[in-house]
């Protein structure tokens, strides 16, 4: 009896030794288990879970302005060559000139040289002039050189009197061997022509908007010209028009416009001109007409255009992160602020179990700040927007250093939507300026609302 006894014990640690054998059980094989059991299940809620897509709030308008490819039309000539001769330029290309300016000269041989002395003034301008075009001189618009080198020989012979020698009515002198032909108006010169010269918008077709048809004429040349050849083109005011195609929706959203902005897409330079709309072969087409800015585009008969018509900005949210709160209203005069935290707040009135008033500061969480007379711009009263956790309804609040009293009740809707910034949702404010199918503009400058760059849940209705 006392050996049966004796063997138990043993009999247990061997059956334990066994089990530890088979199931390898110590603590870190549970604390193993337990973890890998937690990766499962957090996996498993990954994947079953609805993930909440965020949208980077971003500033900028509701929509691309349209662009357009217009025909310039001004008022300009072609000069012919009145004799023939190898011709050298004065007046550099797109530069402006005074009448009587020196534009070009024909003389029998390919150089024709000249003695010229210039006063110390005049060789002051010369140096200011190539000065100048020293510090805006690009090796990339090397071209430009050969045109200043005009520019500055048309100057010299300015400076020897072309225009002044008692025969400024006669559009020729003879400088040098040289036959000099002087500008008869004030303009823009160019040595090219492409047919359009004479364009206006009573004669003009819709074929001219072809651009594949489009053929312009260089009119310089190295070599010898003739008698009524073509040789160049002066732009003789600073009036011009610019002229769209249209379509129809495009024409309906323009309708009733008297002006616009437009900016140029060669140069991102914008100006404002007087539109209208215009019918070309049955097809309509806008005419905006200015009285600057010309000099800039002198050489472009078709210019891309963006017109200006998005004005409104702001910050841009899509429209599915839109959603509608309720909050108590309660006037702004009644809140006030704790002196220990500074926190915004209001004054609770409640009674004790004695039947006395007892005053509760109630750290309110505010979500917006709205005008409470909206219509009216001499009013400066607003309304908050309150949690409706933090009161029940029929909770009185007193205003600071009185007894006039507020009964919490009334409520009211914002626009707004879930700032996801911190990971978890915060309802932000929001106004919208302006909308279209898809995003919205809103305020920057709303109390309580979003700030560029703040993410917010692109869909609300996936908040929860």
């Amino acid at each position: 009896m006392s050996e049966k006894k004796s063997n138990r014990p043993g009999k247990m640690a061997g059956l334990f030794v066994q089990l530890k054998k088979i199931f390898g059980l110590n603590i870190a094989t549970v604390a193993f288990g337990v973890l890998l059991l937690y990766m499962i299940f957090t996996a498993v809620l990954l994947v079953t879970s609805t993930h909440i897509e965020s949208y980077q709030v971003t500033t900028g308008p509701l929509s691309r302005n349209e662009t357009y490819t217009g025909i310039s039309l001004r008022e300009e000539s072609v000069y012919k060559a009145e004799s023939s001769g190898y011709v050298n330029y004065y007046a550099r290309e797109g530069s402006k000139i005074n009448a009587g300016g020196a534009v070009y000269g024909l003389s029998s041989g390919k150089a024709a040289d000249s003695v010229t002395a210039l006063t110390p003034e005049e060789l002051s301008k010369i140096r200011n002039s190539m000065l100048s075009f020293s510090k805006s001189f690009s090796s990339s618009k090397f071209n430009n050189t050969y045109s200043f080198k005009n520019q500055l020989e048309g100057s010299i012979l300015q400076y020897e009197g072309i225009s002044t020698d008692g025969n400024t009515g006669s559009q020729f002198v003879t400088i040098g061997g040289q036959n000099i032909s002087k500008a008869q108006t004030d303009g823009i010169i160019l040595y090219s022509m492409d047919g359009y010269e004479n364009k206006t918008v009573d004669n003009l077709t819709a074929g001219d908007f072809d651009q594949t048809a489009y053929h312009e004429t260089d009119l310089k040349t190295d070599g010898k010209v003739q008698a009524g050849d073509n040789i160049y083109t002066n732009i003789t005011s600073e009036l011009w028009s610019l002229v769209i195609p249209l379509s129809n929706k495009q024409a309906a959203q323009l309708e009733g416009r008297s002006t616009i902005r437009v900016k140029f897409l060669k140069d991102d330079m914008t100006q404002s001109g007087d539109f209208s709309i215009i019918k070309i072969d049955g097809q309509k087409y806008g005419k905006i007409d200015f009285s600057r800015g010309l000099i800039r585009y002198a050489s472009d008969r078709f210019l891309d255009i963006e017109l200006v018509t998005n004005t409104v900005t702001g910050l841009k949210i899509p429209l599915s992160a839109v959603v509608f709160q309720d909050f108590y209203v309660i006037p702004a005069e009644y809140a006030t602020e704790d002196p220990d935290s500074k926190n915004i707040g209001f004054n609770k009135v409640s009674r004790d179990s004695d039947g006395n008033n007892v005053k509760t500061f109630v750290n309110a969480t505010i979500y917006g700040k709205v005008k409470a007379n909206p219509d009216d711009p001499e009013d400066e009263s607003y309304n908050y927007y309150v949690d409706k956790s933090i009161f029940l309804e029929g909770d009185a609040i007193i205003k600071d250093n009185s007894n006039q009293r507020f009964i919490v009740g009334e409520t009211d809707s914002l626009e707004g939507v879930y700032c996801v910034n911190q990971g978890y949702a915060v309802f932000r404010h929001v106004e919208i300026l302006d909308q279209n199918e898809e995003y919205a503009i809103i305020s920057s400058n709303t109390s309580y609302g979003l700030s560029r760059y703040d993410r917010i849940a692109r869909d609300s209705s996936q908040v929860k």
